[in-house]
């Protein structure tokens, strides 16, 4: 399951995103906007993405602002939640081999859409490495979000 929301810089963007992601067998569930507003705010969409990530092991969330990065600020607010903006196909390549990513950002401003397609394609694409060195740096990530919670 793939999740996606924009704010009011990604709101032209998201139907075609979805459109891709669909011919491509995705399974996605627009969290929002429904209708363009300018004034929408950032952090009411990446909370909605970031929490059903959080909760479904083995989904992903897709968001897209302005920068990139109020919606990876406000994603990984919530537990459990490795959200990564990303720029380059190879970038989405490492935040899923090493950081076991399971939220992509995606910029508007910098980003085009087709290389967005590529980057896409990527973070979907690449499984986690498994790695020894990667485990044991998200598991310090984990234990350290537990004693937050706590």
């Amino acid at each position: 399951m793939i999740y996606l929301a924009t704010d009011h810089a990604g709101f032209e963007l998201k139907t075609r995103i979805i459109e891709f992601l669909k011919e491509k067998g995705r399974t996605i569930i627009d969290l929002g906007p429904a209708i363009f507003e300018a004034t929408d705010d950032y952090p009411d969409f990446s909370f909605k993405v970031a929490q059903k990530v959080a909760r479904e092991s083995g989904s992903f969330g897709i968001l897209i602002c302005r920068s990139g990065i109020g919606m990876s600020i406000a994603a990984n607010k919530v537990k459990g939640v490795r959200a990564a903006l990303c720029l380059s196909e190879l970038q989405a390549q490492k935040a899923r081999e090493h950081n076991d990513a399971n939220v992509l950002v995606l910029a508007a401003d910098f980003t085009s859409f087709e290389e967005m397609q590529k980057i896409i394609r990527k973070f979907l694409e690449t499984p986690f490495s498994a790695e020894a060195r990667h485990r044991r740096r998200l598991q310090k990530i984990a234990e350290f979000e537990r004693k937050c919670h706590e």
